[in-house]
């Protein structure tokens, strides 16, 4: 499929019609759809939306004006089935937009559907969805990723020019990597989480996934900003990051931590970083050597924080108002017997895991040193982007795995996240681009930059993506 920023040119000169372009989806979607599971929910009116889109288009249309785009099932929309993958949830129709969504329909844009999760996006695979899994597109045997899976599915098989996903520790990043698309998790603070479903509010972000780094600078700058609904959201200048990106980066200063190459990283990943990085030099920039010592830690210190977050935000769903409720003889039993049919395995692991590391003598051992390991590693990082501008990494240790190959071990699949885990608990901006395949597989190349300097970060991103093309 071709890019949003070509298909908005063809809009423009007239070459085709946003009608065109959704039929173009839909039969994309007919044909794989049913191999895939790429999508929850897909909204029959997008078709009458596009004409009427063509009948109304403005003289000064914008970039994503008429062009079908799929959203995550955990941004809320209006009237329309949001699950975020969960029974709990099943039949729940909000009665309002994520800002993200409104930011995106405000400029004309058009939602093609919802797409699939790991359920309330805690999971590496989209195997943990209440409604079946998606599948790799590149390979069907093997999993997509997580948690937004079904919207790296929807770019990568072509059934959407972007998609709208979220991260609280790789979410994004990782199944861009395992699917062969460029994922963008901006700063926290950068994109308002008004209307996202909470998992962990410290670390949970808005993202997009799309077919190249310009694309990605496109819609970001569509959906950041400063929300007055989310007093998490960070009142800076967004920059237009198309300009930025053609600045180009000659100049810019890299590095490559080696605790992101150490044991775990399959060898051809490790040699396709390692190949990106000449490249790089030989595109004018600097490599500088950098050291993150506690990166190691930082699953851990992520396993403690994301499940005691997560318990917190999740005691809202009771099955009082939504979803599966059965006759009890009190409220207690109503309550367990509602919670325990409506949230699957991964779900009841993460609210035992977070209520037992908050629970009275264990909160001091666990959740506070958590704590003072994620301080230490946002003072690495910090020291680090004095020495440079962005870092360089693989995004995932490994390509994506065979179906069921990690879900009897939840730590196994816990490390599918072990590289991009780091940026969420630092609050960086990060993106994954693809690198040449190894096996056959895509293979993600994961960059990083301080907070809110996206423009620096997709800089560095486009000349990546150039040089490894």
């Amino acid at each position: 499929m071709e890019t949003l920023r070509e298909a908005a040119r063809r809009l423009e000169q007239g070459e085709t019609t946003s009608a065109a372009l959704v039929d173009a989806a839909l039969s994309a979607i007919e044909e794989r759809e049913a191999e895939l599971h790429s999508f929850l929910t897909l909204l029959p009116e997008v078709r009458a939306a596009a004409e009427t889109a063509d009948a109304s288009r403005p003289a000064e249309a914008g970039a994503l004006y008429g062009i079908p785009y799929a959203a995550k099932d955990n941004l809320v929309t209006e009237g329309v089935r949001t699950t975020a993958a969960s029974r709990i949830l099943e039949g729940y129709l909000p009665p309002y937009s994520a800002t993200a969504i409104e930011r995106l329909e405000a400029r004309g844009a058009l939602l093609l559907g919802k797409t699939n999760l790991d359920e309330f996006a805690m999971g590496s695979s989209t195997e943990y969805s209440a409604y079946g899994p998606s599948r790799n597109p590149v390979d069907p045997s093997r999993v997509p990723g997580g948690s937004s899976g079904g919207s790296a599915v929807a770019v990568a098989a072509g059934f959407c020019h972007y998609a709208l996903g979220s991260e609280t520790g790789g979410s994004v990043r990782q199944p861009a990597a395992f699917c062969g698309c460029v994922g963008l998790k901006p700063s926290y603070g950068r994109v308002s989480r008004y209307g996202l479903i909470a998992f962990a509010s410290s670390l949970d972000q808005i993202g997009t996934l799309t077919r190249d780094v310009r694309d990605a600078g496109v819609v970001l700058g569509a959906i950041a900003g400063r929300d007055p609904r989310d007093q998490t959201s960070v009142d800076a200048p967004v920059a237009d990051y198309l300009a930025e990106i053609e600045r180009g980066a000659r100049g810019l200063r890299f590095g490559v931590p080696a605790e992101y190459l150490a044991q775990g990283v399959a060898p051809a990943v490790r040699d396709e970083v390692l190949r990106a990085a000449d490249l790089l030099e030989a595109q004018g920039l600097t490599r500088r050597d950098v050291s993150l010592p506690h990166t190691p830690y930082a699953l851990d210190a992520y396993y403690i924080i994301a499940p005691a977050e997560a318990s917190s935000n999740l005691a809202r769903f009771d099955g009082m108002r939504y979803g599966p409720r059965d006759e009890a003889q009190d409220l207690l039993e109503a309550y367990r017997r509602s919670r325990g049919q409506g949230f699957g395995p991964e779900v009841k692991r993460r609210i035992l895991l977070g209520t037992y590391v908050l629970s009275a003598g264990y909160y001091d051992t666990y959740y506070l040193r958590a704590q003072k390991l994620r301080t230490l590693l946002r003072a690495e990082f910090s020291a680090a982007f004095d020495e440079v501008d962005v870092l360089l990494t693989p995004t995932t240790p490994t390509t994506a795995f065979p179906f069921g190959a990690n879900t009897d071990d939840p730590l196994a699949m816990y490390m599918a996240d072990a590289l991009t885990i780091p940026a969420n608990l630092a609050g960086l901006c990060a993106i994954s681009v693809p690198g040449r395949p190894a096996g056959g597989l895509p293979v993600g190349l994961q960059l990083m930059a301080s907070p809110m300097r996206e423009d620096i970060l997709l800089r560095a991103a486009a000349a990546l993506e150039e040089a490894v093309r």
